[in-house]
């Protein structure tokens, strides 16, 4: 087979002979990452190498990601498409669900000291738990939410709990025209930890339901969160501390319907 052939079968291969090499080979690249069971770390390491290894994986093997990881919840965002769009790419859909943005003060909540971001080691999202983070009015939009991350602050406070979500098809939620209609502004300091795009605080557009605090197992007033114009959301609360009997009881869903990164 002459070096044009190559290059016709390859679209990747159409600079030099030795683009042709198995690493740039996105079947190669499917094998690989499925041997290894879409490891997170190699991933980013493999998007981190070049140009053209982060294109492959900003078109393909971040989607790939999400799909092996939360395949219910991806289906469920994505209408069960196969190759339907994320808001945002899912370069960002895989940040969201595999890492913990942190949190530092804000206007509606102030923090002694920032906590930083992290890989999350397991994430649980969950529809039903999206629910409590919508107004009556907004319950027909479907939303993902995970369980809040805890982050000890010290001995004479309660610990802090920063949790994240998505949206599906936010541009045309009954969310995003609530938050149109009401002409709230975009909040000037903060921007989406997964995408960078503007924010809209929850907090001060009013749309901060009492059923969230009960569901992240905090108190009303005592949380915070924001949504971007992508649907991505991010969050924070003060969690209470639990008595020995709450720490016994398990809580039992109306539908099992979670998934996790």
């Amino acid at each position: 087979m002459s070096a044009a052939q190559r290059r016709r079968l390859n679209p990747l291969s159409q600079e030099t002979e030795s683009d042709d090499s198995g690493i740039l080979n996105e079947c190669v690249l499917l094998l690989v990452f499925e041997s290894i069971k879409w490891d997170l770390q190699v991933l980013c390491l493999t998007a981190s190498v070049n140009r053209k290894l982060r294109a492959i994986a900003k078109r393909l093997l971040w989607r790939k990601l999400c799909v092996y990881r939360a395949p219910r919840m991806v289906s469920a965002l994505v209408n069960g498409s196969p190759n339907g769009r994320i808001g945002g790419g899912w370069d960002a859909l895989a940040k969201l669900m595999f890492f913990c943005c942190g949190c530092e003060s804000t206007r509606n909540f102030k923090l002694s000291r920032p906590s930083p971001g992290h890989f999350a080691g397991a994430s649980r999202f969950s529809k039903t738990s999206g629910r409590s983070f919508l107004t009556k009015k907004c319950r027909a939009d479907l939303l993902f939410v995970s369980d809040p991350c805890e982050h000890p602050v010290g001995d004479k406070e309660d610990d802090l709990g920063i949790y994240r979500g998505v949206f599906r098809g936010f541009l045309r939620s009954n969310t995003r025209a609530c938050l149109i209609g009401r002409q709230v502004a975009f909040d000037d300091r903060v921007r989406c930890p997964y995408c960078g795009t503007r924010v809209w605080s929850m907090t001060a557009a009013r749309l901060v339901p009492k059923s969230a605090a009960r569901r992240l197992g905090s108190r009303d007033g005592r949380l915070e969160y924001f949504v971007c114009v992508n649907g991505h959301l991010h969050g924070t609360c003060w969690l209470v501390p639990l008595s020995s009997d709450e720490e016994n009881c398990e809580e039992v869903e109306e539908e099992e319907d979670g998934d996790g990164g």
